[in-house]
């Protein structure tokens, strides 16, 4: 049975003072109560997956990939944790803030962990044949998670601070950038996929017999698609919350839980479920470590040369350390 949101409203009581008996859910943030049993299954799920990725990342030894993925998921835990608590209170200030930063912010984490395989993948089918260096394409797009991070988290936390509807709008303006900057970058990030492929058929690939081994094993072409299928679900939601947020706090897809449910909650669960299932330390095997890259840039020659010690011979000049012992003990 639906409840009428704008029944029971009491706008002479301090929103912190609310209960069910005395406001409406007008007077929260949201015109439904979140629903108990969808939010509780996607905290379980969430929290479940944490453990095969630490199981999976330490037998593998995929430390960036699984630290990353870890901070999303655990973000998303706190996130649907935090609706659960909503539920219980919807006028609480504090499990909106966790809900609202926790969940819009999440994706970025598991966005980066797809971002480290790419780079692993330049290396696998040769980093030569890509337009940009692993440690470009790697700095590029974790540079553009970080501002999106930033614009998604000061957003929120001034859209739940503000004391005014035109300062909350602001906050969520503020989020808007961010998740756009996200949807961009992963777009972006899908181009730059199906370039790097189209030129892989046309180029000589890496010939070492342990990265084409890894090339033709099934998993791992499996692995790419899923892949690809992750970044989707994660660009399908990052849409989806801009289009949400651009509506207001009062707009109809903010509340809409059932929308919500699907195009955030059931997107990043693929895309979870596709990173461990498909897990790239099962799929890359011992090239993922062979892989590897720096963040370092390259040492030039001439830089090289200049680290070198000076040569052996200089001991036993005149003028060397060879030729001062010899005088000091003269």
């Amino acid at each position: 049975m639906a409840i009428d949101p704008y029944a029971g409203c009491n706008e002479l009581i301090d929103q912190s003072l609310c209960t069910f008996e005395t406001c409406c859910l007008a007077q929260s943030h949201f015109l439904y109560l979140p629903n108990y049993g969808a939010n509780m299954f996607f905290c379980i799920f969430f929290a479940i997956m944490i453990l095969p990725q630490i199981g999976l990342g330490i037998y593998y030894k995929t430390w960036g990939f699984m630290v990353s993925m870890i901070l999303g998921l655990l973000l998303e835990l706190f996130g649907y944790e935090s609706r659960v608590q909503i539920n219980l209170n919807p006028w609480g200030a504090n499990p909106f803030l966790l809900y609202l930063i926790c969940l819009t912010i999440a994706p970025v984490f598991i966005a980066a962990a797809i971002y480290l395989c790419l780079t692993r993948v330049l290396v696998l089918y040769g980093k030569d044949i890509s337009r940009f260096a692993p440690r470009t394409v790697a700095l590029s797009f974790m540079f553009s998670d970080f501002l999106s991070l930033v614009f998604q988290a000061a957003g929120g936390a001034i859209a739940d601070t503000a004391n005014t509807p035109s300062a909350t709008q602001t906050g969520a303006n503020i989020m808007i950038v961010g998740l756009v900057l996200q949807a961009v970058s992963l777009g972006t990030f899908l181009i730059f996929c199906a370039d790097y492929a189209w030129r892989c058929s046309k180029s000589v690939l890496n010939d070492d017999p342990e990265a084409v081994r890894t090339r033709g094993r099934m998993l791992f072409k499996v692995s790419m698609g899923g892949l690809l299928f992750a970044t989707m679900t994660i660009l399908i939601r990052s849409i989806f919350r801009a289009a949400e947020l651009s509506g207001g706090f009062h707009g109809t897809l903010w509340n809409n839980e059932t929308d919500f449910l699907i195009l955030d909650g059931a997107m990043i669960a693929l895309a979870v479920i596709c990173l461990t299932a498909l897990h790239p330390g099962a799929a890359f095997g011992g090239q993922w470590n062979a892989a590897n890259w720096s963040f370092r840039k390259a040492k030039t020659v001439a830089e090289v040369k200049a680290e070198k010690p000076a040569s052996s011979s200089a001991w036993y000049s005149p003028s060397g350390m060879w030729g001062k012992m010899r005088g000091s003990k003269a």
